[in-house]
């Protein structure tokens, strides 16, 4: 017996149509789906890898990178320091460096002198000693000569300390020039006695150091009456600097 299948007509084969439209429908937006995911996934690919080791700059933009063959500064690599400051030196004492020290007197830098003040006194108690730079490079004086009146005197003479021209730096002698020192010899006090000679020793640049050798100061006169009321002064290039600091003793 055969079977017959009869397809829907009339009015019954309009309801077909809007379930075939709907099939198409679904079917287009499937294929739309996929495609898109296929994009979607690769362009997700390339971005889900890490950054890359080489960098290349865009046109137009700029890079710190270092040009090839300069060399970069880094924490390790020693950089050009500025020009030492004029008068900076490595000893620290802004002597220049190679600037030649200005050498402490001794005898062999000077000659000694002395004379009366008043030159026609006839009591001879004030003397200037008068030192002369006879060499050709200039040299310092230091604080003030020790002086010892007598060969048997036993301590040198006191010194005014009011008389220090310019506390803490020495006198600078230029090749040619002197430097003064006024001495009391006698101040009126007790224990007189008679001298004939009157010796200098000039000192170092330390405190409680000499310079050289004791020098022998010529006399003004052939004898002297001394006591312990003898004076000197600092060294001064200014001799009546020193005299008035012991004419009016």
């Amino acid at each position: 017996m055969r079977a017959s299948v009869s397809l829907p007509t009339g009015r019954n084969s309009r309801g077909w149509r809007p379930y075939a439209a709907g099939a198409a429908v679904v079917a287009a937006l499937l294929t739309s789906t996929a495609c898109q995911g296929s994009d979607d996934g690769s362009d997700q690919g390339k971005g889900s890898g890490g950054p890359s080791a080489t960098s290349s700059a865009t046109p137009g933009a700029t890079t710190s990178t270092p040009p090839s063959g300069t060399a970069s500064p880094s924490a390790g690599t020693p950089t050009e320091s500025a020009p030492p400051k004029p008068g900076a030196t490595k000893d620290g004492n802004g002597n220049g460096g190679g600037r030649t020290a200005i050498p402490t007197c001794t005898q062999e830098h000077l000659s000694v002198t002395s004379e009366l003040e008043p030159p026609d006194s006839k009591q001879p108690r004030h003397l200037l000693l008068t030192v002369q730079n006879v060499s050709e490079k200039k040299c310092n004086l230091f604080r003030y000569p020790r002086v010892r009146i007598g060969a048997d005197s036993q301590a040198d003479t006191p010194v005014i300390k009011h008389t220090d021209p310019d506390p803490g730096k020495p006198v600078i002698l230029d090749p040619g020039h002197e430097g003064y020192a006024a001495l009391l010899v006698s101040g009126g006090a007790r224990d007189e006695y008679e001298a004939t000679s009157i010796t200098i020793s000039l000192q170092g640049a330390k405190i409680g150091t000499y310079a050289g050798s004791p020098i022998d100061v010529p006399m003004p006169v052939a004898k002297l009456y001394a006591d312990d009321g003898q004076l000197v002064t600092y060294w001064t290039t200014a001799s009546g600097f020193a005299l008035r600091a012991i004419m009016s003793k």
